[in-house]
C-alpha cells in the first residue's frame, strides 16, 4: 500500500522560511509527477507547484521567485522550499504524486496535508 508522509510545517513569522518534505512509501512504486497544493480556510485548493520525472518545474504565480519544488527520485521524495513568506501563503499543504504500483495502474496519491501558518 502507497503511503504518502509530509512533514515541515509549522508557525514562521513573515520574511522567515520553512521547507516541506514528502516522502512516499510503498513496494515497487514508480512516480512519475509530483505536485504540492495548498488549501486556505474558506478557499478552494490551489495548485501552488510542479516537478516532472525529468526535472521540469512550474510555480503558480503566487509564489514564483519565493518557492523551489524539487525532488529525490531515489528516496521518493519531493521537497517544498518556501522563502520570504507572507501571511497570504497561510495554509494547509498537500503533497500529490502521480505513481504506480508494480504493474497496477497509474493514478493519483495524497498525503495528509501540513499545516503553515505566517504571522504577520
Amino acid at each position: 500500500q502507497v503511503q504518502l508522509v509530509e512533514s515541515g510545517g509549522g508557525l514562521v513569522q513573515a520574511g522567515g522560511s520553512l521547507r516541506l518534505s514528502c516522502a512516499a512509501s510503498g513496494s515497487m512504486f514508480s512516480i512519475n509527477t509530483m505536485y504540492w497544493y495548498r488549501q486556505a480556510p474558506g478557499k478552494q485548493r490551489e495548485l501552488v507547484a510542479t516537478i516532472k520525472n525529468g526535472g521540469f518545474t512550474n510555480y503558480a504565480d503566487s509564489v514564483k521567485g519565493r518557492f523551489t519544488i524539487s525532488r529525490d527520485n531515489a528516496k521518493n521524495t519531493v521537497f517544498l522550499q518556501m522563502n520570504s513568506l507572507k501571511p497570504e501563503d497561510t495554509a494547509v499543504y498537500y503533497c500529490n504524486v502521480v505513481g504506480v504500483q508494480g504493474s497496477g495502474l497509474w493514478r493519483s496519491y495524497w498525503g495528509q496535508g501540513t499545516q503553515v501558518t505566517v504571522s504577520s
